[in-house]
């Protein structure tokens, strides 16, 4: 067969054959074919809400470590009220024993301690309860107008542990103030109490004058012989009132002096002494 035959039968067989068919796309599904088909939530994702209880359990975790700490704090109050409750109950019984003159030991070198951190005078303390102890004792009964013996028993060192120490009246530079009616000595400074001290003062027939003085001499050799008796180292004030110091035993929970301030010989050196008193300091009668 020759070439051109063989063309001509290609040509005729390509045109006779059948086109293939068309694939068509396939239709979208109806809406409620689709709603049909959507997969249902799983309980996997339903249990979110639960994830959300386990975060809030946490203010609970705080709560039950502050309940710990409050029940903790309550527990150290309860310490720490049962530690002041045992101290307090040592200090009443330990103030319930009487000191008395001639007294020692380590009760008698506290109350010392104590009441010189008051101001009331008793000389250095050495646990001996002596006359300057007994001096002192009396001005805090004078203060806290309890009995004036001189005899620390339980009212008395109740009152010492209390604080009691009278007020000043004078309210700055020095000054040394008579109080007639509760009987003590009180040197100030500043304002102040620095020291009380046990007097006796003039009776209602020779009273110490009240008003307001200074001190304008003294005689600081030792005793000196006046016209109603012997004067310690007296500092005069005001004509011849002084405050002197006498023998043990002169100065009574009484005024008793003939217008004089009394205080013990110790009491006086120590007021003749460095921060003592001095020419020019107020008196103040009261």
């Amino acid at each position: 067969m020759s070439r051109r035959l063989i063309g001509v039968v290609l040509a005729v067989g390509a045109l006779a054959a059948p086109a293939a068919p068309a694939v068509a796309a396939p239709a979208a599904a109806p809406a409620s074919v689709r709603a049909a088909t959507t997969p249902t939530p799983t309980r996997a994702t339903a249990k979110k809400p639960v994830a959300k209880k386990t975060v809030a359990k946490k203010p609970a975790v705080r709560t039950a470590s502050v309940t710990r700490k409050a029940a903790t704090t309550r527990t150290v109050t309860k310490k720490t009220s049962s530690t002041t409750s045992t101290t307090a109950v040592a200090r009443r019984s330990t103030s319930r024993t009487t000191l008395a003159p001639g007294s020692k030991g380590p009760q008698v070198l506290a109350l010392q301690k104590r009441l010189s951190s008051l101001g009331y005078w008793v000389g250095t303390p050495n646990g001996h309860y002596g006359h300057g102890t007994t001096q002192a004792v009396m001005a805090v009964q004078k203060v806290a107008g309890l009995d004036r013996d001189g005899v620390a028993g339980p009212a008395t060192r109740a009152a010492v542990e209390r604080g009691v120490r009278p007020a000043a009246r004078t309210k700055s530079g020095r000054a040394v103030e008579i109080d007639l009616r509760r009987q003590v000595v009180v040197i100030v400074d500043g304002g102040r109490v620095r020291t009380v001290l046990n007097t006796s003062t003039g009776t209602a027939k020779t009273p110490t004058p009240k008003g307001t003085y200074r001190i304008h001499r003294g005689y600081g050799a030792g005793w000196r012989t006046a016209p109603l008796g012997k004067l310690y180292r007296p500092k005069y004030f005001h004509r011849g009132y002084a405050i002197h110091g006498v023998n043990d035993g002169g100065i009574p929970g009484v005024p008793a002096s003939h217008g004089c301030a009394r205080v013990s010989t110790a009491a006086m050196d120590m007021l003749w002494g460095r921060g003592g008193l001095r020419n020019g300091d107020k008196v103040l009668v009261y």
